[in-house]
């Protein structure tokens, strides 16, 4: 079936990692805080204790991560993302009964383990292996898919909220995940370009002998500098990226309407899809390039919002850009990754530095709200220039070693 399709497979095996971030991640991840409000007025909790359920999320996940890259290897990433997409549709279906806090914290516990196989090394460590050219616009493009499904289900999620309830829709969204992602993974999703009689797209016999033998050990890798200065640049990548969830109340602050301030963060988020396949179209001609655009648009975007009493153009240009910085998580930091340790034992390494992102996730909120308190919006502005600064010197430094 593989080698009857008139184009490369890679290209499938890169659709069903799309599939995964629109529908997995746009459904479970993105329209996860919809659901807080009318959970918590049906079981009389706080809205805040029903929140927890996502750091049981992010608690799991950089458990899990730990050893995943090890396990996605023994395992095959076309059995643990398929299992993981039966998991999660079977756990959203059983949330459509729950009646208790401690089983919305175990259900959060087990998207964590999933979303370690759905989001954190899908797209990141495949694709990789299908494209030898190509791999940063594949990757870009399996990125953006989590940003178009967060704004496709956020307002169906809403709508069918109100129409059926919070129940309903878990029901609703579990079988669309049983019925339509996990099948379509089973069937067509592959592990490797080899076992399927297939080289990388692009890729040459003469390549194929180079890219085997690129990179250093897993072990070695942990015992490098380099390792532990890629594991700071996605902590504070992730860190300074979190900074859009304030976008809104720092418009409020310079007396801009709801309205307005949902524009600035709607045009962030647009920043952040459109940058995703820019990034990777960027980084296919020069990772170095790459990098610098996602610093320095980045750090552009910050400092347009901190001039953004000027105006709402500005403001709104400001979160645009900032997306771009948005979007580098995903996408800049597995090719910086890659670039700096090679193939060799990738998804291994980049398992372990994809810790980086839940943990710097579940500290960074709360920083960054204890530094608006204590200094104002503009002094979280300015910290987040000057760690995108520093993750530009980190990642240069990096390339330099290779």
């Amino acid at each position: 079936m593989v080698k009857k399709f008139p184009f490369h497979y890679g290209y499938v095996v890169a659709a069903c990692c799309t599939l995964v971030t629109m529908f997995n991640i746009g459904l479970v991840l993105s329209c996860a805080g919809i659901f807080f409000v009318p959970i918590s007025a049906e079981l009389g909790e706080p809205v805040s204790k029903v929140a927890l359920m996502l750091s049981f999320n992010l608690i799991f996940s950089s458990i899990m991560l730990s050893f995943s890259g090890k396990v996605l290897e023994i395992f095959g990433a076309r059995r643990m993302m398929t299992l993981s997409s039966i998991v999660m549709g079977i756990c959203l279906l059983a949330m459509s009964r729950f009646d208790a806090l401690w089983q919305f914290y175990a259900a959060g516990a087990i998207f964590g383990v999933t979303f370690t196989f759905l989001m954190y090394l899908s797209f990141p460590t495949i694709i990789p292996r299908w494209f030898n050219k190509k791999v940063g616009l594949m990757m870009g493009v399996a990125a953006a898919g989590s940003s178009i499904g967060g704004a496709l289900f956020n307002p169906i999620c809403g709508a069918l909220i109100n129409s059926y309830g919070w129940r309903a829709t878990y029901f609703i969204f579990g079988l669309i995940i049983l019925l339509i992602v996990s099948p379509v993974l089973g069937i067509f999703l592959r592990n490797k370009p080899a076992d399927v009689g297939l080289r990388p797209y692009g890729e040459s016999s003469i390549s194929a002998r180079k890219v085997q033998s690129t990179g250093p050990e897993y072990r070695a890798v942990l015992k490098m500098p380099l390792f532990y200065g890629l594991f700071a640049f996605a902590f504070l990548m992730s860190a300074t990226a979190s900074v859009f969830h304030f976008i809104p109340k720092y418009a409020a602050t310079l007396n801009f309407t709801l309205e307005q301030a949902s524009l600035a963060a709607s045009a962030a988020m647009l920043g952040s899809t459109i940058g995703k396949v820019g990034l990777g179209m960027i980084n296919d001609a020069s990772i170095k390039l790459g990098l610098a655009t996602m610093i320095g648009l980045g750090i552009a975007g910050l400092g347009l919002m901190f001039f953004g009493s000027s105006g709402l153009t500005v403001l709104v240009a400001g979160g645009f850009l900032f997306g771009w910085a948005y979007a580098g998580v995903f996408v800049q930091t597995p090719l910086l990754v890659r670039a700096v340790f090679g193939s060799r034992s990738y998804s291994q390494v980049y398992s372990n530095i994809s810790i980086a992102f839940t943990v710097s996730a579940a500290i960074a909120i709360g920083a960054w709200g204890f530094l608006a308190e204590a200094g104002g919006y503009g002094l979280v502005l300015a910290t987040g220039i000057i760690l995108l600064a520093v993750c530009g010197a980190i990642g240069f430094t990096a390339l330099r070693k290779v």
